[in-house]
């Protein structure tokens, strides 16, 4: 019979952080400067709590990124530098997706293909190998593209994702032909996921087409945060108003009711007339914070109460993210987590 893995839900315990240092400056275009920065200080909120595992392109780049982390009064000896090349940062989706089986952690091998919309990916494809390589891990070869932002799961079964971004046959198509049902047997036999929950559409100005960590996230096995747009106006007003009506007909894995929390957006945020994917919900739970993104916006102090009471545990702590999201992501897509080897 074969071992049966599960993903942990994000606030288990972790044994570490994995992050991509920041190199590409195509994905912060006249912006990249203050990028590594924020970095340092995403570190520095991480790693009193975990070790933090840096994705470097090479020696040089390990060298800078180390100053400017001393500089941001990281203690290194909680960084683990990890010399795997990359095309880019953004972590979340294309690094090692830890399952947890009877016999310790493995990793599921899905592929990464840019989002199946830019032609540089090969390095970041590689990750989930170079990781269970260098850690001596099993691999799940699941043998689909799927990115890590695309899902959100409750650790007990549970997971959401959206159909703009896993179904849509005609817009960064990640697996041409691939069924509903077959997504789903691919998550129950990799993830051990017994109950898909699929949203709509996710937010506007996101460059992934629809991942649903910019728009809900599991807090609690029950319990969801969502982002209401109370603006009729605003472009996000009628797909966020479309999927909470879908929330409340949804169900938990063994048939409970799901507690929807609202979380606010913010004012909807411009760079070079580009409209930009800001939100609440792109927040990461670490084991010492949950890391926020704030934009300068009156409504960051009502989303930081929101989650504060959510997880009281834990220190919430906003991270100034305008310039982050310049790239398409802020926290939630630059982070992955490696859970601990037991419970």
């Amino acid at each position: 019979m074969a071992e049966r893995y599960r993903m942990p839900a994000e606030w288990e315990p972790h044994a570490a952080t994995w992050i991509g240092w920041p190199h590409n400056v195509t994905d912060w275009p006249g912006k990249f400067p203050p990028i590594p920065w924020v970095y340092g200080e995403i570190v520095r909120e991480l790693a009193p709590g975990e070790v933090v595992r840096i994705l470097v392109n090479s020696r040089v780049q390990q060298a800078q990124a180390s100053r400017i982390l001393k500089k941001a009064g990281v203690d290194l000896a909680r960084v683990d530098f990890l010399r795997f090349p990359t095309n880019r940062g953004w972590t979340r989706d294309f690094g090692p997706i830890f399952v947890r089986g009877e016999k310790g952690l493995a990793i599921a091998r899905f592929h990464f293909n840019a989002w199946a919309k830019y032609k540089d990916w090969k390095k970041d494809d590689k990750i989930p190998e170079r990781a269970a390589k260098h850690f001596k891990l099993p691999l799940i070869e699941a043998k689909i593209v799927l990115e890590g932002g695309s899902i959100d799961v409750n650790g007990r079964g549970t997971v959401l994702t959206t159909e703009e971004c896993l179904l849509d046959p005609n817009v960064q198509t990640r697996n041409p032909g691939l069924s509903r049902l077959e997504l789903e047997t691919v998550f129950r036999d990799t993830l051990g996921i017994t109950n898909t929950l699929w949203l709509g559409k996710g937010i506007a100005g996101d460059d992934t087409h629809g991942h649903v960590d910019d728009l809900c996230r599991f807090v609690k096995p029950g319990t969801v945060v969502f982002c209401r747009e109370d603006d009729p106006k605003d472009v996000n007003y009628r797909p966020l108003a479309e999927n909470r009506e879908r929330l409340q007909g949804m169900h938990l894995e063994k048939g409970a009711s799901i507690e929807v929390i609202d979380l606010p957006m913010p004012t909807p945020l411009y760079f070079d007339g580009v409209r930009l994917p800001a939100s609440y919900a792109n927040f990461y739970i670490a084991n010492a914070a949950v890391l926020v993104p704030t934009f300068n916006d009156p409504k960051d102090r009502i989303a930081l109460g929101v989650l504060a009471e959510l997880f009281p545990d834990r220190p919430v702590v906003g991270i100034h993210a305008v310039d982050l999201v310049w790239g398409l992501g802020t926290l939630h897509c630059l982070t992955q987590q490696e859970p601990v080897l037991t419970p």
